[in-house]
């Protein structure tokens, strides 16, 4: 699919290279995620400053108005350069879904917190027994006095460790695999009886298992209707396989870019790599693979920018395509570098893990295919 950006778009394009060119090469970006917290503060605080914090948002809740293909642009920049920094937790996921189902005031409250990167948000939604499924949730949310005491726990909820805010999903009525009867709150980090068990993911990124033993919430913490949250987080998830998405289409441009580079100067038996065909081959079909990639998350993208409704069978079919092609790529980038491709020191090896966090964030393109096929039957 062939997109036309414009002027602005361009512009913003151009402006998060610069900034990522700057201050975030492969060995920065090394020493950052190794570093206590894992991420940096100082590089939040510019993105901030530059407006990429408030450029999906629209103008009616302060934002700049730019929608998916802003998200777009700046994820597919950050996965070029493995960006660790929160944006697709805080401003994607949680900042959407404030502007989505969020009460006037609790967005007169939030988003302006997040687009000046003052807060850190998360959702934290599934559990251990829910796979993929938004509607599997066995975290209780009971009334009591007023409010709310919720009870259970979340799995893999990334961002965590330094979050500031959680949108947690719990059940407020039904049975554990109900569609109807989940609610969405908001619940603050320091809340009482809220635990966190922090860990390093296989890409190098911090998460955390939420264990909420009790944690008491007012009532006007509840985001959207009650017991009505399937089908907000619904269309969380398709803007979060939108920008998962285009970020894979940035790694995987640099894979390729690496891999051909590669095949240019290093020589095997007195001659270039990429003077052998076979390998010419593999790399024009990584080629194929990444523009097959581009075309879905630009079309998926390009739909929830024109319509703004939801886009379940077009996202589940993006999981599938960029998911598989983004594995093909990976794992070709790694085999035609040889034993240095599974090297810390090589950027090629941290690609690939990244891809592969990618692949199971929002459910693994084996689930999306079945969602996929179960649409189309229905239809």
């Amino acid at each position: 699919m062939d997109i036309e950006f414009t002027d602005e778009q361009e512009l913003l394009r151009s402006s998060v290279q610069k900034m990522l060119r700057g201050n975030y090469a492969f060995e920065a970006r090394q020493g950052i995620a190794h570093s206590e917290e894992g991420w940096s503060r100082s590089h939040w605080r510019e993105f901030a400053e530059a407006g990429l914090l408030s450029a999906p948002f629209s103008e009616e809740v302060g934002g700049l108005g730019e929608g998916p293909i802003a998200t777009m642009i700046i994820m597919e920049e950050f996965g070029r350069r493995l960006v660790v920094e929160p944006f697709f937790e805080t401003v994607v996921v949680a900042g959407g879904l404030l502007e989505d189902a969020g009460s006037p005031e609790q967005q007169r409250q939030h988003i302006p917190e997040i687009m000046s990167g003052e807060a850190i948000w998360t959702l934290a939604t599934f559990e251990a027994g829910s796979r993929y499924d938004l509607h599997v949730v066995a975290t209780k949310a009971e009334r009591q006095d007023g409010g709310f005491v919720l009870r259970g726990g979340k799995a893999v909820v990334t961002a965590a460790p330094f979050a500031d805010k959680f949108i947690v999903s719990a059940r407020t009525s039904g049975a554990p695999a109900d569609r109807d009867g989940v609610t969405l709150f908001v619940v603050d980090r320091q809340s009482a009886n809220l635990h966190l068990k922090s860990f390093k993911t296989l890409d190098g990124r911090r998460a955390a298992e939420v264990s909420l033993d009790g944690v008491r919430v007012e009532a006007d913490a509840v985001l959207g209707g009650e017991g009505k949250a399937i089908e907000v987080l619904e269309r969380c998830r398709d803007r979060a396989i939108a920008a998962l998405s285009a970020e894979a289409v940035g790694a995987m441009r640099e894979l390729n870019d690496a891999t051909v580079e590669y095949s240019k100067t290093r020589k095997q038996f007195g001659v270039p790599l990429g003077s052998f065909q076979v390998l010419q081959h593999r790399m024009v079909d990584m080629f194929v693979a990444l523009e097959e990639g581009i075309s879905m998350t630009y079309l998926l993208n390009s739909a929830l920018a024109a319509r703004g409704v939801p886009q379940a069978q077009l996202a589940a079919a993006t999981k599938v395509k960029v998911g598989e092609v983004a594995r093909h790529v990976g794992e070709q980038a790694i085999q035609l570098h040889g034993g240095m491709g599974m090297s810390d020191e090589l950027n090629v090896g941290h690609y690939f893990k990244r891809l592969l966090a990618i692949n199971i964030q929002f459910g693994d393109p084996a689930y999306h295919l079945t969602t996929y096929a179960r649409a189309a039957e229905a239809a």
